[in-house]
């Protein structure tokens, strides 16, 4: 079970550049969809928003450890983000815990409360 994940996040696209957005977007899908056919990421899910002044939309990428980072390795993601990057605004790419990695993580997070002094 996947116990990481990488949020891929956009906001709206570059005015004159929404068809190049949308082949982007598409080329995306394809690569995710293929990445976990030859089981090389867990899965994915993929969200659009309601209008918003902040976020068009996003993927959220589940896999292992292992899996995330050869998936932000691999060159046709790469390029992909690159072509993104000149079609929408506001790309970002951030790591994070879920299921198992999320109690690792609090774990930690407990353990650092522990170690700080309490104030009254």
């Amino acid at each position: 079970m996947a116990d990481r994940v990488l949020f891929i996040g956009w906001g709206t696209p570059v005015r004159g550049a929404e068809e190049r957005a949308i082949e982007v977007f598409n080329e995306a899908l394809g690569l995710l969809g293929r990445m976990q056919q030859e089981g090389r990421i867990e899965g994915f899910d993929v969200v659009l928003l309601g209008p918003n002044t902040d976020l068009g939309g996003y993927i959220t990428v589940r896999g292992s450890a292992e899996q995330i980072a050869g998936f932000r390795a691999d060159d046709e993601f790469q390029r992909n983000t690159v072509n993104a990057q000149l079609a929408v605004e506001d790309i970002r790419h951030i790591e994070g815990f879920t299921n198992e990695g999320v109690a690792g993580q609090m774990e930690m997070y407990q353990q650092a409360i522990a170690e700080l002094p309490q104030r009254a």
